[in-house]
C-alpha cells in the first residue's frame, strides 16, 4: 500500500548522522473516505478477513504508509460500510503503536463515528436541542475512553453524515445551539484529558453551512485550530485572514482529492492536476495555514502520488519549487525512484497530458451526468457541448498515451511490473478508454462512429480492472471497483440515435494561453503547468500582462478563462481588463454556494467572463489584464469580432 513497490534488502546499514529540521505543517494526515469500493472490501475479504473490516492489521499498513510519508495524522474510515475506529480495541493500540494522532472529520465531533455508532432506536434523534443530555453522555463517554490517547478533538455539531444539525433553523439558531455544544464539549475535555485546555489539540472545521455559522460571527475559542475546507473538487473557500493568522490555535486546511457528491463524484482514478494542489496548499500554507493539514485520499491506492505531494508539501513547504519547474522535478524524482531515470523521462510527458486532459474534465465527468441532482435527466449519459473536432481531437490526444504506456509496459522490469500497472498503465488506459467509451458513443448516437468502438472501449475497463485486482496472485483483490456508486456513466453505453445536431462553435480569430502574453508589470507571472493547454498563469495582486493582435473592426468580444479560484480575500476575486486605451472594465468572477454557475466551474475548471470593447482605430491593439484581488489564474484569452 503507498510506496508498495519499497525494494527489499536483506540488511540495512545506517550511516553518519542526521538530524530532521521542524515540519514546515505539525499535523499532516490522511482521511480515509468513501472506502466502500475499495480500502474496506480489500481489507474485509482479502486482507484481514478474519475482521472482516478494515481492523488493525489494515491499520498497521496505513500507518507504516504514513510514516513513510513522514505523516502523524490520521482521520479514520468512517461510512456505513466499515465499523468505528474504536470499534476494535486493537485499531487504537496500533495507532499508540505507530504514534499516530488520531483524530475526526468535519461530521464528527469528539472522536465519535456517527454513522456506526449513534443509534436512533435506543438513544433518539441526534438532535442536540431536545436530545441534549443522550448526546452529551455520548460525547463523554468516547473523551473517558480516549483519555490517554494521542488524540485531535473535532468541535461542534452537524448532523449524523455529512448534513446539517437538526433543532435549528436560521442561521441564528444554529449560531447558538453550536455555542452550547462547543462551550459542553471543551468543558468535557477539561474534565477528563487536561484542565489546561489548550494544551488539548482542538479542531474547528467551518465544512459547508458550518461555515456560514461562522462567518456569521460565531467565535471559536482561541486555542482552538481553524481547519478551512475546498468546494470539495480542489478550490480552496476560505484562507486565514489577518485576525486568524494571530490565533494560539492556529489554522489548517482540509482538502479532497476524491469526492462523493455533487455536481459528480470522482472516485475512481485519481486525476486531480499536481499543480492545482500545490497552488491552492501553497497559497494557504503562505496565508497562515501551517498547524495541520488532512487530505482525503479515498480509498488511497488511486491516489499515491497525489498524497505523497501533499504530504511533501506538508513536511517542508520549500522543497519544492514553486513554479512549473520545481512541480516537474518533484514528479521526476518520484518517477525515477520507481521505475529508472531513463524510464522516467518518457513517462514525464504521459503523466503530464493525463493531468492535463483530465483537468479539463475528470473522467468521471465525461458523460455528462450529475449525481444528488432533483432533475432526473442528469442520470442519464448523453452528448457533451463539444463540437466533432474537440471530440475527435480529444480521442486522438488519449489514444497517443495510451499507445505511449502500453509500448514503454514493455521496458518496466518484471520486479516493477505491478507497481506500473497500478500506478501509470491503470489510470492512463483507465482514462483514455472511458474516453473512448463517451466520446464515440456520442458520434455514434450522431451517425459518425460505430458502437462497436465504444462497446470494445468498455470492455477494456473490465479487461484493465480484473487485471488489476488479479496481480500478485490476487494480493490486490477487490481493491479497484470500476463503478463505484454504481453510476450511469461506468456503465457500458446505451445504442440509441439523436437527431440533435454537433454543437457548432463560433472560432476565435486569436487565442492566446496565459504564458503568450507580451509584457508584464509588477511581479514576474507564476508559471505551474495548470490551464487547457498547461499555459495558465499566476497573478499577484496588483500586477498585469498584455497581449497583443491585430484587427480591421470598431469592436471585439474577448472570452477569458479563469482558474475557478474562489475569493482570497473577503468576498470578492476580481481582474479589469483594457483594450488600448479604453474603459477598464472591472470583472468579478467569484461564484456563490452550489450554485449553478459553481456547478459549471467545477465540471470544465473554467470560470469564463465575457466582455466587449469598443476599438477607434483599425490597427495593432493591446489587451491588458490585471490581478485586482490575490487568487487570480489567467488560462486562455479569446478574441472575437463582435
Amino acid at each position: 500500500m503507498g510506496r508498495c513497490n519499497t525494494a527489499k534488502r536483506k540488511q540495512l546499514f545506517i550511516t553518519g548522522s542526521y538530524i530532521s529540521t521542524e515540519p514546515s505543517v505539525k499535523y499532516r494526515g490522511i482521511f480515509l473516505n468513501d472506502e466502500d469500493w475499495g480500502l474496506q472490501p480489500w481489507a474485509a475479504k482479502t486482507f484481514e478477513p478474519e475482521t472482516g473490516d478494515i481492523g488493525p492489521k489494515t491499520y498497521a499498513m496505513i500507518f507504516e504508509l504514513l510514516l513513510r510519508l513522514r505523516a502523524n495524522l490520521i482521520w479514520p474510515a468512517m461510512h456505513p460500510s466499515t465499523k468505528a475506529f474504536f470499534h476494535y480495541p486493537g485499531n487504537a493500540q496500533m495507532a499508540t503503536d505507530y504514534a499516530m494522532v488520531v483524530g475526526s472529520s468535519h461530521a464528527e465531533p469528539m472522536l465519535r463515528n456517527n454513522v456506526d455508532e449513534w443509534k436512533e432506536k435506543t438513544m433518539g434523534e441526534f438532535n442536540y436541542v431536545t436530545n441534549h443530555d443522550a448526546i452529551n453522555n455520548y460525547w463523554e463517554e468516547r473523551v473517558k475512553q480516549s483519555k490517554d490517547f494521542n488524540a485531535f478533538y473535532t468541535l461542534g455539531i452537524r448532523g449524523v453524515h455529512d448534513s446539517k444539525m437538526l433543532g435549528a433553523n436560521t442561521l441564528q439558531e444554529q449560531k447558538v445551539v453550536m455555542e452550547k455544544a462547543v462551550k459542553e464539549q471543551r468543558q468535557l475535555l477539561m474534565k477528563h484529558i487536561n484542565p489546561a485546555i489548550e494544551k488539548v489539540p482542538q479542531a474547528f472545521i467551518p465544512y459547508k453551512e458550518v461555515q456560514d455559522i461562522y462567518d456569521d460571527g460565531f467565535e471559536v475559542p482561541e486555542d482552538v485550530t481553524l481547519v478551512w475546507c475546498d468546494d470539495n473538487f480542489g478550490y480552496i473557500k476560505h484562507f486565514p485572514n489577518e485576525k486568524e493568522r494571530l490565533r494560539k490555535g492556529g489554522n489548517g486546511v482540509y482538502y479532497h482529492i476524491s469526492y462523493w457528491g455533487r455536481p459528480h463524484d470522482y472516485l475512481w482514478l485519481a486525476s486531480a492536476h499536481p499543480a492545482q494542489v500545490y497552488t491552492q496548499m501553497r497559497l494557504a500554507y503562505d496565508k497562515g495555514a501551517k498547524n495541520l493539514w488532512v487530505v482525503n485520499v479515498g480509498d488511497i491506492k488511486p491516489a499515491e502520488y497525489l498524497t505523497e505531494l501533499f504530504l511533501d508539501m506538508a513536511w517542508c513547504i520549500d522543497s519544492i519549487a514553486n513554479n512549473q519547474k520545481g512541480l516537474e522535478r518533484h514528479l521526476s524524482t518520484w518517477l525515477q525512484r520507481e521505475f529508472g531515470a531513463a524510464n522516467a523521462n518518457e513517462i514525464i510527458p504521459v503523466m503530464n497530458e493525463y493531468y492535463r486532459l483530465s483537468y479539463i474534465r475528470k473522467p468521471e465527468f465525461m458523460g455528462g451526468t450529475r449525481t444528488e441532482e432533483i432533475d432526473p435527466k442528469y442520470k442519464i449519459v448523453t452528448d457533451l457541448p463539444w463540437t466533432e473536432e474537440e471530440i475527435n481531437q480529444r480521442l486522438k490526444e488519449y489514444a497517443v498515451i495510451n499507445a505511449k504506456v502500453v509500448q514503454l509496459a514493455k521496458r518496466i522490469s518484471s520486479a516493477k511490473q505491478d507497481s506500473w500497472f497500478q500506478l501509470i498503465e491503470y489510470p492512463v488506459r483507465g482514462a483514455a478508454a472511458i474516453n473512448k467509451k463517451l466520446l464515440y458513443a456520442q458520434q455514434a448516437r450522431h451517425g459518425k462512429a460505430e458502437w462497436n468502438l465504444s462497446d470494445a472501449a468498455y470492455d477494456t475497463i473490465v479487461t484493465l480492472t480484473n487485471k488489476y485486482n488479479s496481480l500478485a496472485n490476487g494480493k490486490w483483490k477487490y481493491m479497484m471497483d470500476m463503478k463505484p456508486r454504481k453510476l450511469a456513466v461506468f456503465d457500458k453505453t446505451v445504442h440509441q440515435s439523436t437527431d440533435k445536431p454537433f454543437v457548432q462553435l463560433a472560432k476565435p480569430l486569436f487565442i492566446f494561453n496565459g504564458t503568450d502574453y507580451k509584457t508584464y508589470s509588477g511581479q514576474k507571472p507564476l508559471e505551474h503547468g495548470l490551464g487547457y493547454l498547461r499555459g495558465a498563469i499566476s497573478l499577484s495582486k496588483g500586477t498585469a500582462v498584455t497581449f497583443s493582435f491585430s484587427i480591421n473592426s470598431d469592436s471585439v468580444r474577448i472570452v477569458l478563462s479563469l482558474a475557478p479560484n474562489h475569493p482570497v480575500e473577503r468576498t470578492k476575486i476580481r481582474y479589469s481588463i483594457q483594450v488600448d486605451d479604453g474603459t477598464a472594465q472591472t470583472i468579478d468572477y467569484a461564484t456563490q454556494g452550489r450554485s449553478e454557475e459553481w456547478k459549471q466551474n467545477v465540471l470544465t475548471n473554467q470560470a469564463i467572463r465575457t466582455t466587449k470593447h469598443s476599438i477607434v482605430k483599425p490597427a495593432k491593439h493591446t489587451v491588458k489584464i490585471t490581478a485586482i484581488d490575490e487568487g487570480v489564474v489567467v488560462d486562455q484569452v479569446k478574441i472575437f469580432e463582435k
